[in-house]
């Protein structure tokens, strides 16, 4: 008994301090970006990459010369759509800040999440592409804005941007971007009219460069959502590399395929250039130095001859990680979402809260059906665990009465309780397995909700306006709280006077932890509590009732 009550003291005593230290993480407030005062380079200062498909057209450079110096403070346009606002910078065309509308920031501060940035919100982030060729535009050339502001107009589905690069040796590039209704994709394009006297063989490069500082980041039980670069491609799968791996020259990716995709990931929101497939293409992973790293990938233009016209181009993603879109878009892109070491377990609890989802139409009621299903599920276990609590609960005078008579002689006493346990057919362990079995499940579900940007800001009724945040009212830490009492009420009293305290104490050590938990875990917690005590009520009755004469025993 002493065993099987010490056993569960540890395992959720070790859940619940590292899910607290985790959250803890989770909402502590952001730095305030200061690379503008300490002097950081800007991502449009990185070097162009280097091509080593193939090699230069006789006469070019595999990199081009330094013809545009960075801008500093480079005009900008606006691009709106009913999803998106993107600034455009003149320098490269750089996508340098964009607002998912759909989706508001973190904190105080309100307003629109802002997941490409130029350092004025925390991060420096960018959407970065050129052409790689003696006198072709960079991400460092400076274009010539049409107008200050382009917003998609009632009615219309896409919305143009064409950027007029200057004119070199008779080469002229236009940069083109299409946004569309409803929709995180932009194309990105490249019309190359060669007006030279002599062929070219130009390269595109597309690249997303991102300071090493995480955003919104979760760590718990040792893991912490993935923030940098990742690769997939068909062979080598999905591949996340380390920002020092980049640093230390061992970042491990596909460098050259015929498929897949180049994605900067964090928490909740994703940026990735997705080539067409079948196309042969480069991948790449620099440190730029200053907290900098661009990855992204390089596209080979066939030759365009004097008079002739190339296009070359690729689609952007940028937006959140929702999982029923993100397969659809490209193969693999799904494989973004980071549910740390326990994604064979998360992945398919989020698709069955998803199912719920979509008949209830609210993700708080999806986790309360949830929470019916994995109850339901495992009732069997649940019912051995309970009638184990029932039977030592129905023989707990007569464990008293051995310790009155045997108190000073502990391994006597031992003895007598091992014979009792198999007289009666007991397990004293037998409550410990469905809770380590359940452990698992509950954490998962703290992944999923962490992890899951459907749930972020997702609201259930009444005062809980975002699942994935804590009670603003600590109502559902109180219910919690009070529901694990009676819990500890209807389980049997440890002998020990000492470990009976430490065991009434939980509820109270639990609520004021659970106090700063996803209220979507605390509802998952309330309601299994309350489906727990229903049926350990109903199993403890029966035992009692089946044995009157225990208790006099």
């Amino acid at each position: 008994m002493d065993q099987r009550r010490l056993i569960l003291f540890l395992v959720f005593s070790f859940a619940l301090v590292m899910l607290w230290d985790g959250w803890l993480k989770h909402n502590q407030p952001p730095v305030p970006a200061q690379q503008a005062a300490a002097g950081v380079a800007s991502p449009a200062d990185g070097a162009v990459p280097t091509p080593s498909l193939s090699a230069a057209a006789p006469g070019q450079s595999a990199v081009p010369g330094e013809q545009s110096a960075a801008v500093t403070a480079a005009p900008r346009m606006v691009v709106e759509t009913d999803l998106l606002r993107a600034e455009i910078s003149a320098q490269g065309g750089d996508i340098v800040r964009l607002e998912l509308k759909q989706h508001m920031a973190s904190g105080e501060a309100g307003g629109n999440f802002v997941l490409f940035d130029d350092g004025t919100t925390r991060h420096q982030y960018a959407a970065q592409s050129g052409l790689i060729g003696e006198g072709l535009p960079t991400h460092k050339t400076v274009f010539a804005l049409p107008a200050s502001e382009l917003r998609l107009k009632d009615g219309e589905d896409t919305v143009e941007l064409r950027l007029q690069a200057p004119e070199q040796n008779g080469v002229q590039v236009t940069r083109v971007m299409r946004f569309a209704r409803g929709s995180y994709l932009v194309d990105v394009s490249y019309e190359i009219r060669n007006g030279s006297g002599q062929a070219i063989t130009p390269h595109a490069y597309f690249q997303l460069t991102r300071d090493g500082t995480p955003a919104e980041q979760v760590e718990a039980f040792g893991v912490t959502t993935f923030t940098g670069p990742a690769f997939f491609t068909e062979a080598n799968k999905f591949q996340k590399v380390q920002f020092q791996d980049i640093t230390d020259g061992d970042a491990k990716f596909p460098k050259t395929a015929n498929d897949g995709w180049v994605a900067m990931v964090q928490h909740y929101f994703v940026g990735a250039w997705l080539p067409e497939q079948g196309v042969q293409r480069e991948y790449f992973a620099r440190a730029l130095g200053n907290n900098l790293f661009s990855a992204g990938v390089i596209l080979p233009v066939a030759a365009v001859e004097p008079g002739a016209t190339a296009t070359v181009g690729t689609r952007l993603y940028a937006g959140p990680q929702e999982q029923d879109k993100l397969e659809g878009i490209a193969p693999g892109l799904d494989l973004v979402v980071d549910y740390g070491w326990l994604t064979v377990i998360a992945a398919p609890l989020f698709w069955v809260l998803s199912w719920f989802h979509s008949l209830t139409g609210n993700w708080g009621w999806a986790i309360i059906l949830v929470t019916v299903a994995l109850k339901a599920i495992f009732f069997p276990l649940s019912a051995a665990s309970y009638k184990s609590m029932a039977k030592m609960r129905v023989l707990g005078p007569r464990l008293q009465r051995m310790k009155e008579m045997y108190g000073n002689d502990k391994a006597k006493m031992q003895q007598e309780m091992m014979n009792l346990y198999r007289t009666e057919k007991i397990n004293p362990l037998g409550g410990c397995l469905p809770i380590l079995v359940q452990i698992p499940v509950f954490i998962a579900l703290y992944w999923v909700l962490l992890g899951s940007v459907e749930m972020r800001h997702a609201p259930w009724l009444g005062w809980i306006q975002d699942l994935s945040a804590k009670d603003p009212y600590f109502i559902l830490p109180i219910i919690m709280g009070a529901s694990m009492l009676i819990q500890m009420k209807l389980n049997p009293t440890p002998p020990d006077p000492i470990q009976a305290k430490v065991m009434m104490a939980m509820p109270i050590v639990f609520t004021f932890m659970f106090l700063w938990f996803p209220s979507g875990l605390v509802l998952y917690w309330v309601v299994n509590n309350i489906l727990s005590i229903a049926q350990q009520w109903q199993i403890t009755r029966m035992i009692e009732s089946a044995k009157p004469g225990s208790k006099a025993a």
